[in-house]
């Protein structure tokens, strides 16, 4: 097996990924591959004067999630390929218990762990396909409304409660083990992405190409988030649009590509008129959500004017 961590400025959070993937992959991982996206931190600097068995790619410029993985998968020998986040840290077990399911279940292309928060909560990386139905439903906010209603759940299955095995249609892409030759068969991910919704479209592309895919709950890891996309969170925010743009393009042409955009607009603004009204109203304001209102107003205008205001 060949476990492939792409990073950008994360240097903590890289370091703690890789002493787990050492510490739980001793006889199961055959190399471990990190792509550096031109982090100016001391990441790289650090795998290798920390971790001289990894296997340290310069991309030389910031390549994205997407460009990351496939330059790593690549050069990658193991048939099995771990893609993982570099703020993931790796429980026990977990790595042995998605080797033995893809190993005895051929079928199988891609397969994933129970997700945890640092708090210890399940994440939650079960998702549906996006359709206009789940996002108008995470746009008029009745996904947290209702979070046990399965027809009101929205894309992110927050009915689902993550303690049974499960064949999605999307598992989140921060931590997946996947089988070579179904990479081979299905195609890299898709570079236009640069970072977000990758992911859907691989599980897309996975299961129209007749490749299962499998959530693994008695396989766990920890995702802390934000490891990259703390260091420029509006920047992120306005790409996790224009990356579901291309999405529904790709799959809905100009229709879907419009019909998104106007879902956005009324979820961003929405949320925005009960921050400022919080705001007016002195309820509850803190740091956090003056940020969020910033972050509001920054999506709301890129996605009407094109303009990125920061």
């Amino acid at each position: 097996m060949s476990v492939v961590v792409v990073s950008w400025n994360a240097c903590h959070h890289l370091r703690n990924c890789l002493t787990s993937i050492r510490r739980e992959g001793a006889d199961l991982v055959r190399e471990v591959i990190v792509v550096d996206n031109e982090s100016a931190d001391g990441s790289p600097e650090m795998v290798e004067r920390e971790f001289p068995e990894v296997v340290l790619v310069r991309a030389g410029r910031n390549l994205g999630f997407a460009g990351g993985n496939n330059l790593a998968m690549e050069r990658a020998r193991g048939p099995l390929l771990a893609l993982v986040n570099s703020d993931v840290v790796v429980h026990p077990g977990c790595l042995q218990r998605l080797v033995e399911h893809l190993q005895s279940h051929p079928e199988v292309g891609l397969a994933g762990p129970c997700i945890v928060g640092p708090d210890a909560r399940v994440q939650g990386n079960c998702r549906r396909l996006p359709t206009v139905w789940n996002n108008a439903c995470r746009a008029l906010g009745l996904d947290l409304l209702f979070p046990g209603v399965p027809f009101l759940s929205s894309h992110e299955m927050r009915h689902f409660r993550h303690d049974v095995r499960l064949e999605p249609e999307v598992v989140s892409g921060c931590f997946w083990m996947v089988r070579k030759s179904a990479v081979r068969a299905v195609g890299p991910l898709d570079e236009r992405y640069f970072f977000y919704m990758e992911d859907v479209d691989w599980c897309r592309r996975f299961r129209e190409g007749g490749w299962r895919l499998v959530f693994l709950p008695d396989a766990r890891a920890t995702h802390f988030g934000g490891g990259s996309t703390a260091n420029a969170p509006i920047r992120y925010s306005i790409q996790y649009h224009r990356s579901n743009l291309t999405y529904w393009d790709k799959y809905h042409g100009a229709a879907g590509r419009a019909g998104y955009r106007a879902l956005a607009v009324t979820h961003h603004f929405l949320r925005m008129v009960v921050r400022a009204a919080r705001r007016g109203l002195r309820l509850g304001v803190t740091d956090a959500s003056r940020h969020k209102l910033r972050e509001d107003v920054a999506c709301l205008r890129w996605l009407l004017t094109g303009r990125v205001v920061e």
